[in-house]
């Protein structure tokens, strides 16, 4: 039985915060996020309180906060960012 595979895209201002990363990083994100097009409610995934269909992701100190679309098979990464800063609006 073959999984559904989701396409993973970053919004503009995601994209933007992850070219500024340390190359170290942007690695140890990327496998994350290339992670979520297999399972993007995999067991490390929690759902923000307070907002509709937003979900976060740990990885390291940074965390990546993305949408889920079901019916289209798309995962939206919308911010990266380290966890002290991810949570301002």
């Amino acid at each position: 039985m073959s999984r559904r595979r989701y396409d993973v895209q970053l919004s503009s201002s995601a994209a933007r915060a992850f070219r500024k990363l340390d190359p170290d990083v942007q690695q140890r994100l990327a496998r994350q996020i290339d992670s979520l097009s297999l399972n993007p409610r995999a067991p490390g995934a929690t759902k923000l309180e307070g907002e509709a269909n937003l979900y976060r992701v740990r990885a390291g100190d940074y965390r990546i906060i993305y949408t889920i679309r079901d019916r289209l098979l798309t995962v939206l990464v919308l911010a990266i960012g380290h966890r002290k800063d991810i949570y301002r609006r």
